[in-house]
């Protein structure tokens, strides 16, 4: 089977490229109010949270946040504190990349363009890159598409920005719900897992690819 040279491979950013801390920051606020024992599911119920609130119309991802920490505390029958959904917000610019990430990048950023597609504000997803390590062609954000991934219009924007198809590029991903559903209904011509144990792992239905980090991408790409 001949190796797949996409015109550009395409990346979720959070989670999948920067450590994602969304979890662990809910868990350090909460440890005064949520027993040990039921903070799994405390932190489950957030990142549900999260989800819906991005299926619907774009609003501002701080918007995104706020809600989601509402909701959440509302569920659990806690107060709300409006300062404590901010400093999740605002932690987003500070969070850097999983170990392998820079120099997996660097084996590929100078054959093939890389392109991010991330859920994010244009204010914040800069410094998030910019602690990447490595040349992104382009970096697209919900912000700009007006629409969040999993939404097949977030991905639209960005094809109509590069002036190409999905069959004609990679996307790279360690979520299935957020990334790879979507990638396979557009019929990307190869979707890799950067298998983070995020979510359960549906690879053989969605994606073509399996690799453990982001160590493993130049080999699918025949470099």
């Amino acid at each position: 089977m001949s190796t797949f040279k996409p015109k550009y491979i395409t990346f979720d950013c959070y989670g999948t490229m920067t450590n994602f801390q969304m979890g662990p920051s809910a868990r350090r606020i909460f440890a005064d109010r949520i027993s040990p024992e039921q903070m799994e599911a405390f932190v489950e119920d957030f990142r549900v949270y999260r989800l819906d609130e991005v299926l619907g119309d774009w609003k501002p991802f701080k918007e995104v946040v706020h809600n989601s920490v509402e909701r959440t505390c509302r569920k659990w029958k806690l107060e709300f504190r409006e300062e404590e959904a901010l400093e999740i917000y605002h932690s987003v610019p500070t969070w850097g990349p999983h170990p392998d990430v820079t120099e997996g990048l660097l084996k590929v950023a100078h054959e093939i363009p890389l392109v991010i597609l991330s859920n994010a504000d244009n204010d914040q997803i800069y410094h998030n890159v910019e602690k990447l390590g490595a040349p992104f062609a382009h970096v697209f954000t919900a912000e700009q598409a007006r629409a969040y991934k999993p939404r097949l219009q977030a991905f639209e924007y960005m094809f109509d920005q590069l002036g190409c198809s999905p069959e004609e590029c990679m996307h790279v991903s360690s979520s299935f719900r957020y990334d790879h559903m979507s990638a396979s209904d557009l019929g990307y011509g190869a979707r890799v897992l950067v298998d983070r144990n995020h979510e359960p792992n549906l690879a053989p239905n969605y994606v073509t690819h399996v690799i453990k980090d982001m160590g493993g991408l130049a080999s699918v790409v025949g470099l």
